[in-house]
């Protein structure tokens, strides 16, 4: 459903200090943000928003950040962060949030490739990794401001910036400071997350951002002024487009989150009517109800099994666009009401309109799991490059298991070798440099080489195969997508996340980790008593059947994509531990690195915790 609101100009030529305008004058009793705060929220309207967004351009002003310039930021999702990301966008200033997972020499990396004199920090455990950079003759770091004035120690506190912001403010100054930016300059630069080298600077403008707002707005299917629960990090493109962009077009309500891992408690007690996951995200998510179910008595899993047919069922009717049979629609309403709803109430998703994902391809055993609950999930393609989306599926056309159709303006096409090309207006005009000029990364004719390999139906719609970089190509050089091969065995309960090597090799071999929720509901329904996830993957019968999941993986794949021998390991890899990026890509290189002796082992001679694959 489209806004209905009125927009301030022409999507191409808004700004976004041009939508806060306007959700202030014509919204501003509307909730805006809402935080944490002891045990309940704490809430902004958007005219509230607006003001406090003023005093602080005026804290940064005294600060001496000016047009142009890039002012890093490193804290969760909190109304600071949130707050001063706006606040330095009405200056002309160039919000750059850093992933809080970052290591050390990436930090300084984008600190020196960004030239940015002054970092916004949330606390001790950001300060320790910033404040040798101030002494680093290479780095242009002058100043941290930091949130936590508790840790703030020598250096400017967030409060203080925004105590003298209030006293120096003129409100003249802000207005014409805002209304002077233009739809060409740079709104955000985003670092890519580095999945190999060093993260690159995405320079997005306000036109891109703004016609990728009011595109994506036209396929979502939303009431007004909808909630939305921010989680993942602002460094991320997708919370920025849901978290701080698509809001302000929509005036709509934003619930911050500081602690991803708490997201469920947010979603069972607020009970959104829209939900955004990665596909780890919604793999955890199911995971958590299949090992809920397995406890269930036999009886009462048949009747959820009996909904679950009838939802996957009428979603392959709309599926196909077809009208859904009269009888099928009764059935599964009742269904819903007497079933679903009330399980799926327990976890808080009982009111989802819509749903998504996008980042990786989303298996599409996922997929088809929640169908079964009713819950579509749209699944969506798109990179830091493209300000977000490239394609989206939408409920009155979508395809399960593809990323959907082209939103308006994109133009696709495939490269010999099944690249994915694009060109729009909402592709970046190309890579921040050192000295601060923009490199375009497309070819003469404007098109884009996006690194991603997939095909197009017949309807138009996108099916992703893998990252070009990252295919597999064997001694006898067959070409292997390990996401498929990865996606295939993890279809099995038992199995978290799976890596596949065989670059080079004449087979495939696999690293393979237990699920650390489900692995041990699945043992206790068996009577299998283990006191760790490392006595579980000793456990004969663990093994066995993971055997079975390998075999019944490579029974649907080709001879060359079947996994050869594999290892079972216990400890889930996370952003943290360096194997997966902060939006829970996998890193292929750290993982080979880091085990890299038990793969080579892998195609030695069989011994102890190497399996055959049946």
């Amino acid at each position: 459903m489209t806004t209905n609101l009125r927009l301030p100009g022409r999507p191409e030529d808004l700004t976004l200090p041009a939508l806060l305008a306007r959700n202030a004058a014509e919204h501003g009793d509307l909730p805006a943000l809402s935080w944490r705060e002891g045990p309940g929220w704490s809430t902004l309207t958007w005219a509230e928003v607006r003001r406090k967004v003023a005093v602080l351009a005026s804290g940064y002003t005294a600060l001496g950040i000016g047009r142009g310039e890039h002012v890093l930021l490193m804290m969760g999702n909190r109304p600071e962060h949130w707050l001063t990301d706006l606040a330095l966008v009405h200056l002309g200033a160039v919000p750059v949030t850093v992933y809080a997972t970052s290591a050390p020499e990436q930090i300084a990396h984008i600190a020196r490739h960004s030239r940015a004199r002054v970092a916004v920090v949330e606390g001790a455990r950001e300060l320790a990794r910033w404040e040798p950079l101030l002494a680093d003759a290479g780095v242009p770091l002058e100043r941290l401001v930091v949130a936590e004035a508790a840790d703030a120690g020598p250096h400017r506190t967030y409060g203080s910036l925004h105590a003298s912001g209030a006293r120096l403010h003129r409100p003249d100054a802000f207005e014409k400071a805002w209304q002077e930016t233009r739809p060409e300059d740079p709104l955000t630069v985003v670092y890519t997350s580095g999945t190999t080298g060093d993260p690159k600077g995405v320079r997005l403008t306000h036109r891109n951002i703004m016609l990728q707002s009011v595109r994506l707005d036209r396929d979502v299917e939303l009431p007004e002024h909808a909630e939305h629960i921010c989680y993942l990090p602002f460094a991320h493109i997708a919370e920025r487009i849901l978290g701080i962009y698509l809001p302000l077009l929509r005036a709509a309500h934003v619930r911050l989150c500081a602690d991803p891992a708490a997201v469920s408690v947010a979603v069972r007690e607020l009970h959104p009517v829209q939900f955004f996951g990665v596909p780890r995200v919604w793999e955890k998510l199911a995971a958590s109800v299949r090992a809920v179910l397995a406890q269930l008595p036999a009886e009462q899993r048949e009747a959820i099994e009996a909904a679950n047919d009838l939802a996957r069922t009428r979603a392959g009717h709309l599926e196909r666009g077809e009208e859904v049979p009269q009888g099928l629609e009764a059935s599964y309403l009742q269904a819903k009401e007497r079933v679903l709803d009330p399980l799926l109430g327990l976890a808080g998703l009982d009111r989802l309109q819509w749903t998504a994902s996008a980042t990786a391809p989303m298996p599409i055993d996922v997929v088809r799991f929640w169908a079964g609950w009713g819950i579509t999930i749209m699944d969506a393609w798109g990179l830091t490059e493209t300000s977000g989306v490239c394609t989206v599926n939408r409920p009155d056309g979508f395809r399960l298991g593809s990323v959907g159709r082209p939103i308006e303006g994109l133009e696709l096409r495939l490269a010999e070798d099944g690249e994915i090309l694009t060109r729009g207006a909402t592709v970046f005009g190309g890579y921040l440099l050192p000295d601060g000029t923009v490199e375009s990364a497309a070819d003469a004719e404007g098109w884009f080489p996006t690194g991603d390999v997939g095909r197009l139906d017949e309807d138009g719609f996108l099916w992703l195969t893998d990252r070009k970089k990252e295919l597999i190509i064997t001694s006898n050089g067959k070409n292997v997508s390990p996401a498929l091969v990865e996606n295939t065995v993890k279809e099995h309960p038992l199995i978290g996340q799976a890596l596949v090597h065989g670059d080079g090799r004449s087979y495939l071999v696999a690293l393979l980790v237990l699920d650390p929720e489900l692995a041990p509901a699945w043992a206790a329904a068996r009577g299998i008593e283990a006191a760790s996830l490392t006595a579980l993957a000793g456990h004969p019968a663990v093994r066995e059947e993971i055997a079975r999941a390998v075999e019944a993986a490579n029974a649907r794949l080709n001879r060359t994509e079947q996994i050869k021998r594999y290892r079972l390991l216990t400890e889930e890899w996370g952003p943290e531990s360096g194997e997966l990026t902060p939006s829970l890509k996998i890193r292929r290189r750290v993982i080979r690195e880091k085990y890299g002796a038990l793969i080579d082992g892998l195609y030695d001679e069989p011994r102890e915790g190497v399996r055959e694959a049946p």
